[in-house]
């Protein structure tokens, strides 16, 4: 069992990171995909302490669309600010998480058109997959994928918060796409329509620690260990035994990021 998608190079989990590993190796899992922001020097210096602290996970580097506005000058500077992060990471594997936030709106949205498009060129000049943020964004989020031609390399919806049509709409597209704890939250019905139509080869699941822990544990710090109960709470939704659903899960995610 893998988690997808998570931040523990945060600051969040600088004072027991050692006890966050155990327990998440305890739960099972052999790895996970760390997200790390390339304009946060700390992040990316503590990415070392996560990797001697656990060997076996990989990376994800990007400029997230909050903080697109540092590059609204100069978008291409994000671009770069990434592929130099990915040159000095051994264990990258990806580009992301990268997209559009119309939700809060952080940055302005042209400055997030700008940095989400240079992104996506570097991933496809590189010819690694691409994690994809998006909020309140989708269809512009869907015709700069195209734009850019995302379809040449893998595209993953990391936390997919959508319908069954928006699902059906990125399957269609070739792309894949992960659930988070958010899939256990009781009033979360139409999540859980996707988690049981979404095929398994298509599927992954993940955490986003330390954000949205899912129940037992909604509203306390989420770590990579509570993947687990996601794959329980999938697997219920799809008459399939945990067992399948971590299986399943982490041949999609080696598919796409690779070893």
């Amino acid at each position: 069992m893998i988690d997808s998608h998570c931040h523990i190079a945060g600051e969040e989990f600088a004072g027991d990171l050692d006890a966050v590993v155990a327990r998440a190796k305890g739960a099972g899992l052999q790895g996970a995909l760390i997200i790390l922001a390339a304009d946060d020097d700390a992040e990316l210096r503590q990415a070392e302490a996560v990797r001697r602290a656990w060997p076996e996970v990989r990376f994800s580097i990007g400029v997230h669309p909050h903080a697109a506005g540092k590059f609204a000058a100069s978008p291409a500077g994000a671009a770069t600010a990434v592929d130099a992060a990915l040159s000095a990471q051994p264990a990258a594997r990806a580009v992301g998480e990268i997209g559009l936030d119309y939700h809060y709106d952080f940055a302005p949205r042209d400055a997030q058109h700008a940095v989400f498009r240079v992104q996506i060129a570097l991933a496809r000049q590189r010819r690694l997959p691409i994690v994809i943020h998006t909020r309140e964004a989708e269809d512009d989020t869907f015709a700069i994928l195209a734009e850019e031609g995302a379809g040449d390399v893998a595209v993953v919806f990391h936390c997919f918060t959508g319908n069954t049509t928006t699902a059906r709409r990125v399957l269609d597209a070739g792309y894949d796409l992960s659930l988070a704890g958010i899939v256990t939250f009781p009033r979360a019905a139409e999540l859980k329509e996707v988690a049981a139509f979404v095929p398994l080869d298509r599927l992954l699941i993940e955490t986003d620690s330390p954000y949205l822990a899912p129940v037992p544990h909604r509203g306390k710090r989420n770590e990579p260990a509570h993947v687990a109960l996601v794959a329980e709470h999938v697997a219920s939704l799809r008459g399939e035994t945990p067992e399948r659903i971590r299986e399943a899960t982490t041949a999609t995610f080696h598919r796409i990021f690779g070893p």
